[in-house]
């Protein structure tokens, strides 16, 4: 028998031990911190699912990136709520978006964030569809030429990654082809390759207004039985030009995370989404469990399972937690 020669507790007894032999250590370096951006200025209006998260105008947003930035989070994935909506969501092309405006603020204040935009048209048609809705269906191709110009737009505006979240097939290649028509072709894409119709998505529905007005994204996000499927919708992507991929959401998903991870050589991203981040603060809010507890092992379990890339909510309170002495699982 092998005990008493082999005692695994040995490297458990003590912190300074425990941390000497950790296999996952998390840092702010792979973290990305999502914000929802809005028309006016001075906005901040909270959004009540999700304790700590905002819609803020421009103004607003600087200061909090600069706090991001200050908390070495490296950084951050903006998401538009547009002055108008429309049947193809018209206005998220549009030089001056909310979006584009945003971005363009970031560059101008000289902030080091690296800037993701999501390209998608939930937020900005009047039906909430990730797409052109035509005979009462989400029409792929009618969609593709948007979201093109869309990222495009966001390219223009001083964007570092743009990231297309609204898995319509062929939106990685016609992204690529007009980035590299109009001599964007070093910037990076990274997809949301595996992201699946989830009800963790219900608090974001609120922070973004893009709640569906009509069933349901079941059409073209990923059923949630499926894990062989992500593998090929991963595979497709990069091969239509994505640099990076991301499995959304993070916590149902583990599995897949590590499947992708196994599968391919490229960075993987996995998105801590708004329902994940609201049950924790409604536990901890209820005393239920220790919230700085809860979230470190979450991102730990995320980033063990295969992810380089972490978009979390959770983000600036991963980030002061790492600051703090003695901070650990």
């Amino acid at each position: 028998m092998s005990f008493p020669t082999h005692r695994p507790r040995r490297l458990r007894r003590t912190e300074a031990l425990r941390d000497l032999v950790r296999e996952t250590r998390i840092s702010t370096t792979g973290l990305i911190y999502p914000m929802f951006v809005c028309p006016g200025t001075k906005v901040r209006q909270a959004v009540s699912s999700m304790p700590g998260v905002a819609q803020q105008s421009v103004d607003q947003l600087l200061e909090e990136c600069r706090e991001v930035e200050s908390l070495g989070i490296p950084g951050i994935i903006l998401f538009g709520l547009p002055e108008s909506k429309d049947a193809t969501g018209s206005s998220s092309t549009h030089a001056q978006g909310i979006v584009q405006r945003a971005v363009e603020a970031i560059r101008k204040a000289s902030l080091k964030l690296v800037v993701i935009t999501d390209v998608c048209l939930c937020e900005y048609t009047d039906h909430g569809h990730c797409g052109v809705v035509e005979n009462g269906e989400v029409a792929n191709d009618a969609t593709l030429e948007i979201l093109a110009n869309q990222a495009l737009s966001h390219a223009r505006a001083g964007a570092d990654i743009v990231a297309p979240s609204d898995m319509m097939d062929g939106r990685v290649a016609a992204i690529r082809a007009k980035l590299e028509d109009h001599r964007f072709e070093n910037l990076p894409i990274l997809a949301y390759a595996a992201k699946y119709s989830s009800a963790f998505y219900g608090p974001f529905r609120e922070a973004a207004q893009s709640t569906p007005q009509f069933g349901d994204r079941r059409s073209y996000q990923m059923d949630p039985a499926n894990a062989r499927e992500a593998l090929k919708e991963v595979a497709l992507d990069l091969e239509e030009g994505a640099d990076m991929v991301m499995v959304k959401p993070a916590l149902p998903y583990l599995d897949v995370i590590r499947r992708v991870r196994d599968h391919f050589d490229v960075p993987v991203g996995a998105y801590n989404v708004s329902g994940e981040y609201a049950m924790v603060k409604a536990a901890a809010a209820n005393g239920w469990l220790d919230e700085k507890r809860a979230v470190l092992e979450i991102i730990t379990g995320i980033q063990r399972a295969g992810a380089d890339i972490i978009l979390t909510y959770h983000a600036k309170d991963v980030a002061r937690w790492l600051r703090t002495p003695g901070t650990n699982m």
